[in-house]
């Protein structure tokens, strides 16, 4: 991309104007929901609906072209068919328009390569920061942009947070943004980026890189354009955030529906594995772990040791994980003697001072309280799993209380296992809204602490 270009992508995420072309009065168009999740999403900047057949769209007065605007146009989004997107590309480099949104497919995609080298060469003519064709585009919370052309009742929206996801697919995007808001963790910014024909990955990375609304990056690649640059960019961005990936297209006819999908070269799957490991970033192997690693990221501070405790109300559970944090390479902590002789004198005797620490299933908010206090204490502890098992007569409301209140001054990476359905999940949403990520086993919450402790030691190495 041409320099302006990179600076002119600030403005698909943070425009003081929006022009949706092909913006249509009737229910169910593409161009009808963007305007729709505009005006309902609460967009104050000055909104543009386009559309050569139209007075008025949703109250607001169209325009035939972005040339009859008169105004400066921020961000445009293209809602139309593939012939005609070049045309209208043209007039909005004309009109002065400094980003693009192109979510029409048809391109490069489906074999119009030609097409699609026709709107990059109009996006490099006008320094248009150009996203798609063939994508979703955007949504930043804070600025209330949305360019998905997915109706927002069947699809929830994270409330604003430091994870930005980009997904070269729209529709794992979109998966993957409405289990973000399940989870109960906030989003920077999504980017749905499709055929990746002018602004790609290795763009959306550099900015991301330098946004000091994004903690953590999240991505869904099915293959890079620029492998050189993409390296440079690995190398550079994870000692500044950590960036957790999940590649698509890994087997062979993985890549032949990659590229039929969003125009993708997969590329050898040994060479992505390869540049993942050498440059820290976070790869999971499905969405789950997607999920289960941007949670951590987003919310724990970085482990300065292996070292874990367990906290448990229910013993079985806790000699699960014990098997976990030993599979995953941790090491349980030894307590110190000072903390051992200060939980015995403040826990019942059925109580066995030893790690993991069972509470016995009667354990209420006050025997959690105590036990966190001394635990998270402990020189000897570098990191603590709480586990509650809502279905025990002490386990309630007051306990999940009580871990995230100690969540709250702890400094070190504190993540809770609770496995039930309705009660329990009632809980999770409270703990989960309060930064507290929570697992449904123990192999998730220790695969997640793994990956937490390897970008620590991954840093680590690099300073």
């Amino acid at each position: 991309m041409l320099p302006q270009t990179k600076k002119n992508l600030k403005y698909a995420f943070t425009p003081k104007s929006v022009a949706v072309i092909g913006a249509s009065r009737e229910p169910g168009k593409v161009g009808h929901v963007i305007l729709q999740n505009y005006i309902d999403g609460g967009y104050s900047g000055r909104l543009y609906p386009v559309n050569k057949n139209a007075d008025s769209v949703m109250g607001l007065k169209c325009y035939k072209s972005v040339l009859d605007i008169k105004k400066s146009v921020d961000l445009a989004v293209i809602a139309l068919p593939a012939p005609v997107v070049p045309g209208v590309l043209e007039e909005c480099g004309k009109a002065g328009v400094k980003s693009a949104v192109v979510v029409s497919g048809g391109f490069a995609e489906v074999g119009n390569a030609d097409l699609q080298e026709e709107i990059v060469k109009i996006a490099k003519k006008y320094n248009i920061a150009m996203i798609g064709p063939n994508c979703l585009g955007v949504v930043d919370p804070r600025s209330r942009v949305d360019t998905l052309f997915l109706p927002t009742y069947k699809l929830s929206k994270p409330k604003i947070g430091g994870v930005s996801f980009v997904a070269q697919s729209g529709a794992v995007g979109s998966v993957v943004l409405d289990l973000i808001a399940k989870e109960g963790f906030g989003i920077s910014k999504f980017i749905s980026y499709g055929n990746a024909a002018y602004v790609d990955e290795v763009d959306i990375l550099e900015y991301l890189m330098h946004d000091n609304e994004t903690k953590v990056i999240v991505m869904y690649i099915e293959g890079v354009n620029r492998g050189k640059d993409f390296i440079e960019i690995a190398k550079k961005i994870t000692k500044v955030k950590p960036v957790v990936i999940i590649k698509g297209g890994m087997t062979a006819e993985g890549g032949v529906a990659a590229h039929s999908h969003t125009a993708a070269i997969a590329g050898s799957s040994e060479a992505y594995d390869a540049v993942f490991r050498q440059f820290g970033f976070s790869q999971a192997k499905d969405l789950s772990e997607l999920l289960h690693f941007a949670k951590i990221f987003d919310s724990e501070p970085l482990p300065k040791g292996n070292r874990i405790a367990i906290i448990t109300n229910g013993g079985g559970m806790g000699v699960l994980t014990t098997d976990e944090v030993y599979i995953n390479g941790f090491v349980l902590s030894d307590f110190s003697n000072d903390t051992k002789s200060k939980l015995r004198a403040v826990m019942p005797q059925i109580v066995n001072i030893r790690n993991p620490l069972d509470l016995a299933g009667d354990a209420d908010e006050e025997r959690y309280g105590k036990a966190l206090d001394l635990v998270t204490k402990d020189p000897n502890v570098d990191m603590v799993i709480v586990i509650i098992l809502f279905q025990t007569p002490g386990a309630d409301s007051s306990v999940a209380e009580k871990v995230i209140s100690y969540k709250e001054v702890s400094d070190k990476p504190m993540i809770v296992i609770s496995v039930g359905t309705d009660y329990t999940q009632m809980h999770k949403t409270m703990m989960e809204s309060a930064g507290l990520p929570v697992y449904d086993s123990p192999a998730a919450a220790t695969r997640s602490l793994a990956e937490l402790l390897k970008y620590a030691k991954y840093l680590s190495r690099k300073n």
